[in-house]
């Protein structure tokens, strides 16, 4: 399962390193991400879902049964 949070789809950056030689390296930026299980009360049972912590200020802000509504429209399986 690739690192993309399921409500925000933020997913890692790719960039460089730059050296004080200004030699350049690939590097990645990998998002904050943590799997969380919220209690659905609409199904009134748990689901789980791989969000990063942007993801989890929304879901306090919109409400979980809002998001989870938005991202069935989008076809993500919940």
């Amino acid at each position: 399962m690739s690192r993309i949070c399921q409500v925000t789809g933020k997913q890692a950056l790719v960039g460089n390193n730059v050296s004080h030689s200004k030699r350049h390296t690939k590097k990645r930026s990998e998002i904050n991400l943590r799997k969380k299980r919220f209690w659905l009360e609409d199904e009134k049972r748990y689901i789980s879902l791989r969000v990063s912590a942007r993801g989890m200020k929304i879901i306090d802000k919109r409400g979980l049964a809002v998001v989870v509504k938005e991202m069935r429209a989008r076809g993500e399986k919940v």
